[in-house]
């Protein structure tokens, strides 16, 4: 890394773990540029695995579907990944892809294993916790291809909003909470937008907690645009209200740095201090992250 004075310094180990000092390598990574430009990665990189299982369940309702993902979670499965799709991204999604899925609350389930035994063992255990919650359609697969057929709804979902709503713009709100609120995000999300007559698409990392919620309007029509911004407010504010961030993956950039003081209370003096610290005279990505 290059720092805003012009001295180079290395952070972080080639070993897998170390408990030497502070953590800089995670401090720069997750900067946004404010605090040095970075000139050099080493990446560690991991083998694919030998054998794939994917599941796709449909429910009736969202609730149904996001329990399902603190279940799977809570009995110390580990997904590579677990997606969630509302009806309305299922529908624009088989719009655009000319697929016929069930426009119903959808979960797509991935497992990663050294065989195929092992994977039929896990897949039992998720199908047996998706029953639980009355499933309208569970299908599965293993191996790569099978993985590839039924992942075929999940690619491309912020595309297939975007072409099925020409003239609409989105405000995509990246939400992330403890697991065990989830479901308590995607309704509230979900309530917002209708109480507030918007159109919404939700979607996400659910696995992680994490939700994405794109919200619709025309940035020029003034009343129309202030309801979608006062309705990312209100989500995001009770994502961290839930002990969650206001952004699991995007950054603060400029438009959540608002947010900053509620989710970080008086940590974020001391992140103010350390960026002044570096950066004294503010050249690095000045305005973004602090007010």
């Amino acid at each position: 890394v290059v720092l805003p004075s012009g001295k180079v310094i290395r952070v972080g180990t080639n070993a897998i773990k170390s408990s030497s000092g502070y953590d800089l390598c995670r401090l720069f990574v997750g900067s946004e540029g404010t605090l040095g430009v970075v000139t050099e990665i080493t990446l560690r990189l991991i083998g694919l695995p030998a054998e794939f299982m994917a599941a796709v369940a449909q429910f009736v309702s969202i609730r149904e579907a996001t329990d399902t993902v603190f279940q799977i979670m809570r009995a110390g499965l580990s997904p590579a990944a677990l997606e969630f799709l509302d009806a309305p991204t299922v529908q624009v999604v088989n719009q655009f892809k000319k697929l016929s899925m069930e426009e119903r609350p959808t979960l797509f389930i991935e497992f990663h294993g050294t065989s195929a035994a092992g994977l039929k063992e896990e897949l039992e255990i998720v199908k047996e916790i998706c029953s639980e919650n009355r499933p309208l359609r569970f299908d599965a697969g293993i191996g790569r291809e099978e993985r590839n057929r039924l992942w075929e709804a999940r690619y491309g979902v912020h595309e297939s909003i975007k072409v099925n709503n020409p003239g609409l713009s989105p405000l995509v709100i990246d939400t992330a909470v403890p697991i065990s609120k989830y479901s308590d995000m995607v309704e509230w999300g979900q309530k917002i937008v209708e109480e507030k007559g918007l159109k919404g698409y939700a979607f996400g990392h659910a696995g992680d907690g994490n939700l994405h919620l794109e919200v619709l309007g025309v940035p020029e029509e003034k009343a129309q645009w202030q309801k979608v911004q006062e309705a990312g407010e209100e989500i995001v504010h009770f994502a961290i209200e839930c002990g969650g961030t206001a952004t699991g993956e995007h950054g603060i950039g400029i438009g959540k740095r608002k947010f900053m003081k509620k989710e970080h209370g008086e940590s974020l003096i001391l992140m103010k201090q350390i960026k002044n610290l570096l950066d004294p005279n503010g050249i690095m990505n000045p305005g973004k992250m602090f007010e």
